[in-house]
């Protein structure tokens, strides 16, 4: 949605116009612009980790957790599907 709002305001539509399209006030349109460049400024400039390896361990412990949830979930469903 924020992508389209750029176009339009690109393609030289005012703020007020764009609002009234939404059916919102055009404050809170700029409010929500105003946040959305602040968060993707926000995810351009963090610095890079300061340790791959303990990333990297935290991503095979979620990949480990993600499979017994996975095993879990499948033997559950097959639970509920053998009526006893």
């Amino acid at each position: 949605m924020l992508c389209g709002l750029l176009v339009s305001v690109g393609k030289g539509m005012t703020l007020e116009e764009i609002a009234t399209d939404f059916g919102i006030h055009p404050m809170i349109l700029s409010d929500w612009l105003r946040k959305a460049s602040e968060a993707e400024g926000d995810l351009n400039t963090q610095p890079p980790s300061e340790d791959p390896r303990a990333a990297n361990r935290r991503i095979r412990l979620l990949e480990q957790e993600n499979e017994v949830l996975r095993r879990a979930a499948a033997y559950l469903s097959q639970a509920n599907l053998d009526p006893k």
